[in-house]
């Protein structure tokens, strides 16, 4: 996705992101819904694995909400949450346990600071959609990840904002204005480039409704959901412009009077390396809803 002209427009400015991030610190929980409602369907999903892990890296941690359910469900182990922005993990650190201790990192998935074989379990949700480089984020999962050490992630797919996409194609100016996400496909080619075991992806489709547009682009701000692509208009918008894209907008709302926001949900599971692999690497990853795995056997 990355590797040509194209790509490298939409690919996220690392330091603008940063900022973005650190920026939405303070309003972020009153807009995560999302982050909230897919992140308590990723924490179900472990009940499908079989493991008791020692230590857990929580990419992309957020403000913490996620993260202190995944204390909670493992009381035993220590957990490190990772953020790019500082403000971000000084919340996460404070909804802590008071009986426990968040071990916070401040850094970025393509280039985790732990040693290698360092984790049992890797959970990430929905922090994949920002990584500048995914073959290199992913990399670095399967790095720490202990031999049959589990990841867990859930990231956007190409659907996601469809109809803000479509809106501002109607006002187009030639810049970029929403940020593109990796196909599920594309990203379970690259769980195999990784050589990350047993690899399996699911996806669904969740749909926001707001009354007006103006309320997802508060929304969005509030979230550090900003255009951080390389190909972002650098100049100030015309109001005359962006009324163009709220009445674009218009025409996807629905019989009930509400706009819909379209959020193409992917999920992934994979293994760290082991000496043998139940399925050969060139068969591809599995694709079903991961409600249908069976528990792993110790």
């Amino acid at each position: 996705m990355h590797d040509d002209r194209e790509g490298l427009l939409f690919a996220p400015d690392r330091n603008q992101l940063r900022r973005a991030f650190e920026r939405a610190a303070a309003d972020y929980d009153e807009a995560a819904f999302l982050h909230r409602e897919v992140g308590g369907r990723l924490l179900e999903r472990l009940d499908l694995i079989k493991l008791q892990p020692q230590l857990i890296l929580d990419v992309g941690c957020g403000t913490g909400v996620i993260t202190l359910a995944l204390m909670k469900k493992y009381r035993r182990a220590r957990v490190i949450g990772l953020e790019r922005a500082p403000a971000m993990l000084a919340k996460a650190c404070k909804r802590k346990p008071w009986f426990r201790t968040l071990y916070g990192l401040t850094g970025e998935p393509e280039a985790l600071p732990l040693a290698n074989a360092s984790c049992d379990l890797i959970f990430s949700n929905l922090a994949l959609p920002w990584v500048t480089e995914l073959d290199q984020a992913l990399a670095e999962f399967r790095r720490v990840l202990k031999p049959g050490g589990a990841l867990l992630f859930s990231t956007l797919g190409p659907d996601t904002l469809v109809e803000l996409r479509r809106s501002w194609v109607a006002a187009s100016d030639g810049y970029n204005h929403v940020n593109a996400f990796f196909d599920m496909h594309d990203i379970g080619d690259a769980l195999l480039r990784a050589r990350l075991a047993e690899p399996v992806m699911d996806v669904e489709r969740l749909t926001l409704t707001y009354s007006e547009m103006d309320g997802l682009a508060r929304d969005l701000k509030a979230l550090g959901a900003r255009n951080v692509t390389r190909g972002r208009p650098t100049g100030l918008m015309s109001r005359k412009r962006w009324q163009a894209v709220r009445e674009a907008y218009e025409q996807h709302r629905r019989s009930d009077g509400l706009l819909p926001v379209s959020c193409e949900v992917v999920y992934g599971h994979a293994w760290g390396p082991t000496l043998s692999a139940s399925r050969p690497w060139d068969q591809g990853p599995a694709v079903f809803p991961l409600s249908q795995l069976r528990r792993r056997n110790s």
